[in-house]
């Protein structure tokens, strides 16, 4: 049984209120990976600032890996060019922000290279922003499911594409904020 840090799932480009709750939790942080990989979750898929307001990009996965699977053996689908419509909707609505150029190089591979399981894919994404981030942490598997966590914080399904999660932000620079104000994303 799991004593100390947080329970977290696995997500795709995660939202600033997920960076929040592994900064309090770190450095034990544990990686739900064998849950059912549930749909219309952040597990794939990402809402980001555009001149419109948020612009969601969602990672298509493999059919018939969305009922009864493990989130750990979700496949990507590159049946249509995903990975190039999210490298676009990200130029275009970073490309001026103010450290873009500063990170580009890093991110732009995600985009290039074809990963087999969405898990992988989300877990080396992950491991690239929390070193952005210099957040020092120590990722643990699950090793096994379990429906509640008595011990520690579970996360798995606190922060929702549904439902706004509750967490002190501080505002900070957005590039279409003039326009769409601040958006916590």
């Amino acid at each position: 049984m799991i004593d100390k840090g947080a329970v977290f799932p696995m997500f795709y480009l995660p939202p600033v209120a997920y960076f929040s709750k592994i900064n309090s939790h770190k450095p034990d942080i544990i990686i739900e990976s064998h849950e059912h990989f549930p749909k219309q979750t952040y597990r794939n898929r990402a809402n980001i600032c555009s001149p419109d307001g948020e612009l969601t990009l969602t990672v298509p996965v493999v059919k018939g890996s969305k009922l009864h699977t493990n989130v750990k053996d979700v496949k990507i689908s590159y049946d249509f060019k995903w990975q190039r419509l999210h490298w676009m909707g990200l130029e275009t609505c970073y490309r001026r922000s103010a450290y873009f150029e500063y990170y580009e190089d890093d991110f732009a591979p995600f985009y290039q290279k074809n990963f087999t399981y969405l898990f992988d894919y989300n877990e080396q994404l992950l491991h690239m922003i929390l070193k952005f981030l210099k957040l020092t942490v120590q990722l643990q598997d699950t090793q096994t499911y379990e429906t509640s966590y008595s011990s520690i914080p579970d996360y798995r399904n606190a922060i929702s594409t549904k439902k706004q999660f509750e967490f002190e932000q501080k505002p900070y620079f957005q590039v279409f904020e003039e326009r769409n104000g601040f958006l916590k994303t």
